[in-house]
């Protein structure tokens, strides 16, 4: 390949030119092309017509694994997810070894992804990490309390002094050094503490030293619990949703490093804290990646998910194309669809096909009202009527004269 016919900033731009013709002529996708260029220059010394073989060859393999025209594409991967769908388990599994924190997986995981539940039952994030924060126990735990959600309980004990009307909480100093490790001096975080419980409480609190004292305006009982269970709500530092995290250290793609696994997510929050890496950063919330980082984000996290909950199932020859197929259908509007009549089967513009799938009569009633008409173009209202359906060899038309002459 030349260099005035190639962009020199090319990976592949000392092929030469015959292999580039050569490729080039084959009825090949660029990523493949691509693909191509990379293995012949790894190897090394085709001839010509070595190379010619080998393109021929993964065209030929290329145009064999294409669906065919009018293929059922729709319903032959609804068998193929459904099917194995009948093996899988019904039960929450502790999440990769980890016992702290469960999460949904088998039959039900499966159902809540393609009815696109806007929150999961366990909702979870994975959070790699960079730099040093990925290599140093303590700078991880930095990132650590700045996710996990640290209530008071965490913090000291709590006791009400019911004849002076007051509560009073003991902070640990050693708790304090171990969640604000860049704070110097204690005292700073009991005075912050302090603080904090006066703006989210409106009360006025009195501190001595790790002791912070504070009680209703008026003598009340009622009042006086009232602001303890207030007080257990408020939280001081980290994100409210993440209840937990676990820290562990996994051999991963960049070598060995420590991965944060939490209970509850917050995929925003959690992008924007020093340390984290937002580019390997994922969730279990398909709404929250779509939010985040957009429907092809979605759609990406819709395969993952799905392949990743059958693969735990031991039902991992199911083609990925499949699912592939599921997550265009649920977000090839730009927002995620479910599957069910809320979503994309209740949005079929086929009167038939919606009613056949639930709530029949008041699809029939409501198309009768404004006049719909159905023009029959799906699978399942030619079921319906008994005609032919518009696919294989149900969408020719083939007509012979027998009086025309030979």
């Amino acid at each position: 390949m030349s260099e005035t016919q190639y962009d020199p900033t090319d990976r592949f731009a000392h092929v030469d030119e015959d292999t580039e013709l050569l490729v080039e002529d084959t009825d090949l996708p660029r990523r493949l092309k691509n693909e191509l260029y990379e293995t012949i220059d790894e190897r090394g010394g085709l001839s010509p017509e070595e190379v010619e073989e080998v393109a021929s060859a993964v065209e030929a393999r290329y145009v064999n694994t294409r669906v065919d025209p009018l293929d059922p594409v729709g319903t032959v991967s609804a068998q193929s997810i459904g099917e194995p769908g009948t093996q899988m388990t019904m039960n929450t599994f502790h999440y990769a070894g980890v016992a702290e924190i469960d999460v949904t997986q088998g039959l039900p995981r499966l159902i809540e992804l393609v009815d696109a539940r806007k929150t999961p039952d366990t909702p979870m994030m994975t959070v790699h990490l960079e730099d040093e924060f990925a290599e140093e126990r303590e700078r991880a735990h930095e990132v650590v309390w700045k996710i996990e959600s640290t209530k008071i309980l965490a913090l000291g004990d709590i006791s009400t002094n019911v004849a002076d009307m007051l509560v009073q909480i003991d902070l640990n100093p050693d708790t304090l050094a171990e969640r604000w490790p860049t704070v110097d001096d204690v005292d700073d975080i009991a005075e912050e503490i302090a603080e904090t419980i006066e703006s989210s409480l409106g009360v006025q609190t009195r501190r001595s030293g790790m002791v912070v004292e504070f009680g209703p305006e008026e003598p009340s009982y009622r009042d006086l619990l009232q602001l303890v269970e207030d007080l257990r709500e408020i939280v001081f530092k980290g994100i409210e949703e993440v209840t937990r995290v676990v820290i562990r250290k996994e051999e991963t793609d960049q070598g060995e490093e420590f991965v944060l696994y939490t209970e509850g997510s917050a995929l925003g929050d959690v992008l924007d804290i020093e340390g984290v890496d937002a580019s390997r950063t994922t969730c279990n919330n398909i709404h929250e990646i779509y939010r985040q980082l957009g429907v092809e984000a979605a759609r990406e996290a819709i395969i993952n998910e799905t392949m990743n909950t059958l693969e735990e199932q031991g039902l991992d020859d199911v083609n990925v194309r499949h699912l592939m197929l599921v997550a265009d259908i649920m977000t090839n509007r730009g927002e995620i669809e479910s599957i069910g009549r809320h979503g994309i089967s209740g949005n079929k513009a086929s009167v038939l096909a919606r009613a056949a799938f639930e709530v029949t009569v008041s699809h029939l009633l409501d198309a009768a009202i404004h006049g719909e008409v159905d023009s029959l173009n799906g699978v399942t209202e030619n079921v319906i009527v008994g005609k032919p359906i518009k696919l294989g060899t149900g969408d020719v038309d083939l007509r012979m004269n027998p009086n025309q002459a030979d």
